[in-house]
């Protein structure tokens, strides 16, 4: 039920709860004290009189009259030994206010404190002090009435101002607790009108820099994130959207020419050879764009196990090797043996195969695969001697969709890079990538190293 409340409501609740907790042990406290500085007061004021009387008495007793103030509250009354009265208030009864226990007991202890709840001739509970005066003993007491009215009255002011001033602070905790809220409903109010259609509206954040303030700047942070990503994942399916719509217009026009009229079986095959060249585009773009997929939900399957960097540059050199040889061109691998790391080798001869591609593709001359042991793991080169990348690409040589201008006329989707850079990233490690300075491109990975055994 209480999880219901509104969050104000729920702070109003506890400060009114705390507040009255306090009030109570306030006001006990307060209860307690005066009752027990009224007590001492007494006590003293018994004590004085006591030794007054009992000093006259110690003369012989003839002149106790001039001791005894007449006062309703206060009283006095000198037993013998037998409970006999010597002499008393006069307001008193005839009663002895000691019975024979009690005065056995002052005997005994010289001093003897009570309390009754009725003495004849007072009003209200009393107070009694007994002490011995050689074979007299001498009472002195004083009605606890006013004593018992005062703690009354401070009760009372208790009991009335108490719930009086807690119900103010109160109402003062729910309005206070209203307007420390009222920028998080602000907040909430804008947030809900966010959408997707309108982008750049931010949460208002309040002046104080408190902690609403930093959550504001928190959300607001998090929804620049979220117009971010969602940003980038328009601009990955527009580009992706432009990427398909060429092979699949490409591989509609070549069967539109095949089903036109009477062709030869030449021009047939050269058609679904062409037709086959596009869908084979089609589906390794359509690798691509899952592979890219699974990377950004973090869904990308590695099998790792120690891979040696040497034979996997070899089984990518060897996959290339004849396309290298019908361009004239040469596959050299440059590695030693023991260099070892932890990779998924089908994930990792992928990414080195888009570099050699984009090397056979964009680059000239010999390529060199080369492994180098560095201090924070291996890397995996890919080299070429053709002209490089240009300074103004080389920045965003890596981003999704991304090709040079003279490479737009060459084929490709601009996802080679992006791949390899996401599987690096997979294993933990980075791409890299940068002119050489006798010309041509260097392109490579930086992986995580495995110990020798």
């Amino acid at each position: 039920m209480a999880g219901r409340l509104p969050i104000r409501l729920r702070l109003a609740l506890a400060f009114a709860l705390a507040l009255a907790v306090v009030l109570a042990a306030l006001g006990s406290f307060l209860y307690v004290r005066l009752g027990w500085s009224l007590d001492e007061t007494i006590d003293d004021g018994l004590e004085a009189r006591a030794d007054e009387v009992a000093a006259v008495a110690g003369r012989g007793g003839t002149d106790l009259g001039t001791v005894a103030v007449v006062e309703p509250e206060r009283f006095f009354q000198v037993l013998g030994l037998r409970g006999e009265i010597v002499d008393q208030t006069q307001f008193l009864g005839e009663e002895p206010l000691l019975d024979a226990d009690e005065r056995a007991g002052v005997l005994r202890e010289s001093e003897l404190w009570l309390e009754r709840d009725h003495v004849q001739g007072i009003e209200g509970r009393a107070r009694l002090l007994a002490q011995a005066e050689g074979r007299l003993l001498v009472v002195v007491g004083q009605s606890l009435d006013d004593r018992d009215e005062a703690l009354a009255d401070l009760l009372g002011d208790l009991l009335l101002i108490g719930p009086a001033a807690l119900l103010l602070a109160s109402l003062l905790g729910y309005g206070v607790a209203t307007a420390a809220l009222r920028p998080v409903e602000a907040m909430r109010a804008e947030a809900a009108a966010v959408s997707a259609a309108e982008p750049g509206r931010r949460l208002p954040l309040p002046p104080a820099r408190d902690e609403v303030s930093r959550l504001g700047t928190t959300l607001n942070e998090m929804l620049g994130r979220l117009e971010r990503a969602l940003e980038r994942e328009r601009s990955f399916v527009a580009d992706a959207s432009h990427e398909l719509r060429t092979p699949l217009a490409l591989l509609k026009t070549e069967l539109e020419l095949a089903l036109r009229g009477r062709r030869s079986e030449a021009e047939l095959v050269q058609a679904l050879r062409s037709a086959a060249g596009e869908t084979d585009r089609l589906a390794q773009l359509v690798e691509d764009l899952l592979v890219l997929a699974r990377s950004d939900e973090g869904c990308l399957l590695l099998r790792r196990a120690p891979v040696s960097a040497r034979d996997v540059l070899a089984a990518v050199a060897e996959r290339f090797r004849r396309r290298a040889e019908a361009a004239g061109r040469t596959i050299a691998v440059e590695a030693p043996g023991e260099l070892v790391v932890a990779a998924d080798a089908v994930r990792l001869e992928q990414a080195l195969g888009n570099l050699v591609e984009n090397a056979l593709r964009h680059g000239r001359g010999a390529i060199r695969l080369a492994a180098r042991e560095r201090e924070d793991g291996v890397e995996l080169h890919v080299l070429d001697d053709g002209d490089g990348f240009p300074p103004a690409f080389l920045g965003r040589a890596f981003e999704r969709f991304t090709r040079a201008e003279e490479a737009r006329t060459e084929g490709g989707a601009g996802l080679g890079l992006a791949i390899a850079q996401v599987i690096a990233e997979a294993h933990g490690g980075s791409a890299h990538a940068s002119g050489r300075s006798g010309g041509g491109a260097d392109v490579w990975l930086t992986l995580p190293r495995v110990a020798p055994a």
